[in-house]
C-alpha cells in the first residue's frame, strides 16, 4: 500500500517505507517459521518421551504383575516338590517370611501398588489392615507376638483372595480386595476373636485404611493405616482404629 501511495503521490520516501516495511514483514516471517519449528520439534520430542515413559511404565507393571502371580502360585503348593513350580524355592524364600510362612515386606512393596492400580481401573473398593498382634499389653510392656500359630490363625480367617504380609516392623498387613471401611473392620475382629479364643495371651492393636475412602494411591493409603494405627496404639486393649477421612 505505501508502495503503491508512492507511485500515485510521486512522494520517495514513502517508497523507502515501503521497502522498510517489506523487510520488517520478511524478518518476521522468517522468525515466526523459526519458531513454529522448533515448537513442532519440541512437541515431537516431548511425545516421543511421554511414549517412552509409558513403555517402561508398561513393562514396569507387566513384571511386577508376572512376579506376584509366580509367588502366589509357588507359595500355594510349597510342598508340590514334583512339579516344577514357576519360581525357584530360593525365589519362594525370598517373598515368604522365614518364620511365618507369609508373605514378607519385599512381596508387599510390589503388590500394594499393583492392587490399588486395580481397584482404579475396576472402579472397585480396597481395604488395607495393619495388626500389630502383642502380648504383655495388662502389664504395660507390650511385645510383639507374630509367630508361625498367629500366622495359621490368619490364614484360617481370610478369604483366598486375601494377602497377608509380615512386616519388617513387625506388623501384618492384609491387603482386602472388594473391600469397603465395614467389611474390612468385620476382617480384623474376626481375627481378632480368633487370636483371643485359640491363643492365649494375644491382643490385637489394629489401623484400617481404605481406597479411594481415605487415600487415592498406595503410600497415601500405608500412611493413613499407619496413622490409624498409632491411634490404636492409645489403648491399652484390643483396638481397631479406621482412619479420618482427608478434609481435602
Amino acid at each position: 500500500m505505501l508502495a503503491v501511495t508512492a507511485m500515485v503521490t510521486d512522494q520517495p520516501w514513502l517508497a523507502g517505507a515501503a521497502g522498510l516495511a517489506a523487510l520488517v514483514a520478511g524478518l518476521f516471517t522468517l522468525g515466526l517459521a523459526d519458531r513454529l519449528q522448533r515448537t513442532t520439534a519440541t512437541a515431537e520430542e516431548a511425545r516421543d518421551r511421554a511414549t517412552r515413559a509409558q513403555a517402561e511404565s508398561s513393562a514396569m507393571a507387566a513384571r511386577a504383575a508376572r512376579f506376584e502371580a509366580e509367588a502366589l502360585t509357588a507359595r500355594a503348593r510349597p510342598l508340590d516338590l514334583d512339579a516344577p513350580p514357576s519360581l525357584s524355592r530360593g525365589d519362594v524364600d525370598r517373598v515368604t517370611d522365614a518364620e511365618t510362612g507369609l508373605f514378607n515386606t519385599a512381596f508387599f512393596a510390589v503388590t500394594l501398588d499393583k492392587r490399588v492400580s486395580a481397584a482404579r481401573r475396576g472402579l472397585r473398593p480396597l481395604a488395607l489392615a495393619l495388626l500389630e498382634p502383642v502380648t504383655g499389653l495388662d502389664d504395660g510392656a507390650p511385645t510383639p507376638a507374630v509367630d508361625h500359630d498367629v500366622a495359621d490363625a490368619l490364614l484360617q480367617t481370610l478369604r483366598d483372595s486375601d494377602i497377608a504380609c509380615r512386616l519388617d516392623d513387625d506388623l501384618v498387613a492384609l491387603i482386602l480386595e472388594d473391600t469397603p471401611e465395614n467389611g474390612a473392620v468385620w476382617t480384623v475382629e474376626r481375627v481378632r476373636r480368633r487370636l483371643s479364643g485359640e491363643i492365649g495371651g494375644v491382643r490385637l492393636r489394629a489401623g484400617v485404611a481404605c481406597y479411594p475412602a481415605h487415600a487415592f494411591d498406595a503410600d497415601q493409603l500405608l500412611e493413613a493405616a499407619h496413622e490409624a494405627l498409632r491411634s490404636a496404639r492409645d489403648w491399652h486393649q484390643d483396638r481397631i482404629e479406621v482412619a479420618l477421612v482427608p478434609e481435602d
